[in-house]
């Protein structure tokens, strides 16, 4: 079940830009696109008003790879938490059922 391809219009510092996407990803792409922007208007805002167009984009580009950077660490430490408590749970179990009298029926 293919869904049809649709066109949505990002407004991204002001100018508009035409993207393809499925009907089910229209929201996630225009909530991208927001983020985006405020990225965007952000390193403007900070930086020298000089900066090009592509110079604010690719620091803005650089802060949004270093906040996926940093949550995806986040993420696997989280992840080797859970892992580890678990593996010590799953062996106090197996423990616990060692030390049990089998019960016949």
């Amino acid at each position: 079940m293919s869904q049809e391809t649709i066109g949505v219009m990002i407004q991204l510092l002001g100018g508009e830009y035409r993207f393809a996407c499925t009907s089910g990803e229209r929201d996630d792409l225009l909530e991208a696109g927001r983020y985006l922007d405020e990225k965007l208007r952000e390193v403007r805002d900070r930086s020298s008003k000089l900066l090009s167009l592509e110079a604010v984009a690719v620091m803005a580009a650089m802060n949004i790879s270093h906040e996926l950077l940093h949550q995806r660490r986040q993420s696997d430490e989280t992840d080797a938490l859970v892992n580890y408590h678990v593996q010590a749970i799953v062996q106090k179990i197996d423990d616990v059922l060692s030390k049990a009298v089998p019960v016949e029926l």
